[in-house]
């Protein structure tokens, strides 16, 4: 009944994504759904920007062996970084009526950063998307008691999300997001109402995991905690900002103030909510000691899964598996095709500028399915848990693709050398520190960051040296943006 189930609603989400094929003329119906998506998708879909596995399986397993401690970087830097969006990005952005991320580092400040840029966004998702793909391959794995390998499961994982994201894009990802989150919340709902039953109550499982201590947020007043604590957070929240994946949703608004709106509440919605699994996976050390025992000190991540196979009934089940499933197909269809348009638009368009908008739109397919390889190859090589791949994903944008965004978009004088400064300065801290002293009184990444802003401001003040380089960008072929 239940893999029968699973089997139902994957045909069901392929059918979703063939449907929103339909919507798909060009180019920019593609990218950013002809920009015509209303507030309630728009919130749908920012919300499940990071409502992925990491949030149902990897943040409660951290938090099971960890605590609040070990969630600085997610729900705590993720949520931050949605809400920055809404508050600071989406609005200027927005404006710009631009395809990709990439084409406003070009607009800004040239063909040179533009290339840069867009290579550390890409690189970037690779382990975000590998996360999604492996833990497509354990539910397929818990689900057959075995008989589907990780490995396969990693397959059929990919195989699905790509057939209903390949021909419909954004729409696609529009459309399913809508439907999965739903189902995420309703489903994550009523498995915690009967998992609060099950264990005394919400206020037995609170005084619990307090008295263990693992409500413990702020770091120790000392300075190693106390840098830990900002880069552990910031390390999303201004890391993420720079992403395709966000901008595109926000992107694909039907008008400036669902961008900004849209923004602000899937954010806050995300925060709010990622406490859920969190409660349900922490009630399993009231209901089933054993079983916590069993799994916390070798992979925590089957806790809560296998919490719901050995003590739900089917029904509780059901709804439980269809709910993960939404959270990691709906994160894995956005951050799989995010990566793949910024290649295409901001890498090879250049290399293919005689190609019209529909030989475009084909190449950004293809481009999609060659990503969807590298990344599940990736997912197979790697030993990495699923909040690992995740924590590590954005310390290339923090410190090469961050400053020159954020203080691009707010100071005027910053310029292409400035940028420029920036990015290879950035790079080149992160890395030398990650050699020679990863476990310095500053994180790496967070060295990078830190280094990048200054670069870009002593950079942009003094002698420019490098000639202001801003280019023309590849605008929405929509007219002005609606409605503000």
């Amino acid at each position: 009944m239940l893999v029968t189930f699973v089997a139902f609603y994957l045909l069901v989400s392929i059918g979703i994504g063939l449907y929103a094929a339909t919507r798909v003329k060009n180019t920019t119906d593609y990218v950013a759904a002809g920009r015509h998506l209303p507030l309630y998708i728009v919130t749908a879909t920012v919300f499940a920007t990071w409502f992925g596995s990491e949030t149902v399986v990897g943040i409660s397993a951290t938090f099971l062996q960890e605590g609040l401690r070990g969630l600085w970087s997610d729900p705590f830097g993720a949520s931050l970084c949605l809400i920055l969006v809404g508050l600071f990005f989406a609005r200027p952005l927005y404006r710009l009526n631009l395809l990709t991320l990439g084409d406003y580092y070009r607009m800004r400040y040239g063909r040179t950063v533009e290339v840069l840029c867009s290579l550390a966004i890409v690189i970037s998702y690779l382990g975000w998307v590998s996360a999604q793909i492996t833990a497509l391959g354990l539910v397929f794995n818990i689900l057959s008691d075995g008989a589907i390998s990780n490995q396969t499961g990693m397959l059929i994982g990919i195989a699905v999300v790509l057939a209903y994201t390949l021909f419909g894009g954004m729409w696609s990802v529009a459309l399913t997001d809508f439907m999965q989150m739903t189902i995420i919340v309703v489903g994550l709902f009523y498995i915690a109402w009967v998992v609060s039953g099950m264990a005394g109550g919400v206020d037995t499982v609170v005084a619990h995991a307090e008295a263990a201590g693992r409500f413990n947020f702020l770091p120790a007043f000392e300075p190693r905690d106390i840098m830990a604590f900002l880069a552990g957070i910031l390390t999303m929240g201004f890391g993420s900002i720079p992403q395709q994946d966000v901008f595109q949703r926000v992107n694909a608004a039907r008008s400036e103030r669902i961008a900004v709106t849209g923004s602000i509440l899937g954010g806050s919605g995300y925060f709010v909510f990622a406490f859920v699994p969190i409660f349900i996976a922490y009630s399993a050390t009231l209901i089933d000691p054993a079983l916590m025992n069993r799994y916390i000190d070798t992979d925590a991540q089957m806790i809560l899964p296998q919490l719901i196979l050995q003590h739900m009934p089917l029904f509780a089940q059901v709804m439980f598996f269809g709910a993960l499933l939404s959270a990691i197909m709906s994160t894995a269809s956005g951050t799989l095709l995010a990566p793949s348009v910024t290649f295409s638009e901001n890498i090879l368009r250049n290399t293919f500028s005689g190609l019209d908008d529909r030989q475009f739109l084909w190449l950004n397919r293809v481009v999609v399915v060659v990503f969807a390889v590298f990344v599940l190859w990736y997912a197979l090589q790697t030993d990495e848990s699923i909040h690992g791949m995740v924590e590590d994903a954005y310390k290339v944008t923090l410190a090469t693709a961050f400053a020159p965004l954020a203080v691009g978009l707010y100071w005027k004088r910053a310029t292409t050398q400035g940028a420029l400064a920036s990015i290879v300065t950035g790079f080149v801290v992160w890395l030398g520190l990650e050699a020679v002293a990863p476990e310095a009184l500053i994180p790496p990444h967070f060295a990078g960051m830190l280094a990048g802003l200054v670069a870009i401001v002593a950079g942009s003040l003094a002698p420019q040296r490098i000639r202001p380089a801003g280019g023309h960008a590849h605008h929405l072929s929509l007219g002005q943006p609606r409605g503000r």
